[in-house]
């Protein structure tokens, strides 16, 4: 039977907030934990594409050629130096990378031009169907060595949490490879999605949800959701955000500004300060976004950045698993 632990609350203004009881799998207080371990004072978050796994190199390529032959685009069949060249130049966005491609060796003659968009949508549509296909199959295999690190940081009380929220590949496919985790994996990790984010005190009022209420009626609901200990640092972090008092540059992108919120609300997820938690990144936009609140991130290779340099990481390693990534190496990260 699943253990409960104990409760506790804290005073904020007049009223006092209660903290949910956090639920433990079994799994929590086998022999690996000690049975007797306090809840630790780190979290790990991990970001869906290149990290749980290489999408670049077995599932959006592929997803765009099977897309392809569905059309009966014959002429049309990615190699990997096309693949990489064509996200080179459109920036990874998959969009510009059809419409430059069809820009270069011709659209198809029977398209009109009022057309093309229309078709490219299609054509999107398509592949992040056969993308999904190959996620929920073994032609996408998540990262080696990922369970193992699931297994440790379990055995210590880690929490995990997996953002997909702001993965490249969709919602979808991000739950789908996370399945292949196993059932008692998936009992102890966190995922924070977009509803996750619209939900945290952070995104409520950062992305402008919930808005109509009153700073204290807002202010009230969120802190009665936080989750661990540190409920009294979310809730001045979510007073401070109500004046407006944002540690976040107005000028980023849209992109940029979601990501942040979903880092913050992996870390509301988690139960622990910024700071306490580390980001384990497949790309820039990670890095970028937790730099800018502070939190510490390790970029994982994939194929799409096996030359990349990341300035803004404290570290870039290949993958999971002894002389790469385990829980000790992180913890160094964050000291």
């Amino acid at each position: 039977m699943a253990t409960l632990a104990p409760t506790s609350g804290f005073r904020l203004g007049g009223s006092i907030f209660q903290a949910k009881p956090r639920r433990f799998s079994p799994v929590l207080v086998s022999s690996r934990s000690g049975g007797g371990n306090a809840a630790s004072d780190m979290a790990v978050f991990l970001e869906i594409d290149g990290v749980v796994a290489d999408l670049h190199r077995h599932g959006h390529r592929q997803s765009f050629n099977v897309a392809f032959q569905r059309l009966g685009l014959d002429c049309a069949n990615w190699t990997e130096p096309v693949y990489l060249d064509l996200l080179r130049q459109a920036g990874s966005d998959e969009t510009q990378m059809l419409t430059t491609f069809f820009d270069r060796i011709g659209w198809p003659m029977s398209l009109p031009t009022n057309e093309k968009d229309t078709f490219v949508r299609k054509l999107m549509e398509s592949k992040q169907h056969e993308l999904e296909t190959l996620a929920a199959s073994d032609a996408i295999p998540i990262r080696p060595d990922l369970t193992s690190f699931v297994d440790e940081a379990m055995g210590e009380l880690v929490p995990v949490v997996f953002i997909s929220s702001y993965s490249k590949s969709g919602e979808r496919v991000a739950r789908l490879l996370l399945d292949k985790l196993g059932m008692e994996r998936l009992d102890y990790i966190k995922i924070v999605g977009s509803h996750e984010v619209e939900s945290s005190a952070y995104g409520q009022v950062v992305l402008g949800l919930g808005v109509s209420s009153s700073p204290d009626e807002l202010l009230a609901t969120e802190v009665a959701k936080a989750v661990s200990s540190e409920k009294q640092r979310l809730a001045s972090e979510v007073a401070s955000t109500l004046k407006l008092k944002v540690d976040l540059d107005t000028t980023s992108s849209v992109l940029l500004k979601t990501t942040i919120a979903a880092l913050r609300a992996a870390a509301e997820t988690a139960g622990v300060p910024i700071d306490r938690g580390i980001l384990l990144a497949g790309a820039y936009l990670g890095t970028e976004a937790a730099s800018r609140i502070s939190l510490p991130c390790v970029v994982v290779r994939s194929s799409l950045t096996a030359r990349a340099e990341f300035p803004l990481a404290r570290a870039t390693l290949e993958g999971f698993g002894a002389g790469a990534i385990t829980l000790s190496r992180l913890r160094k990260y964050l000291a």
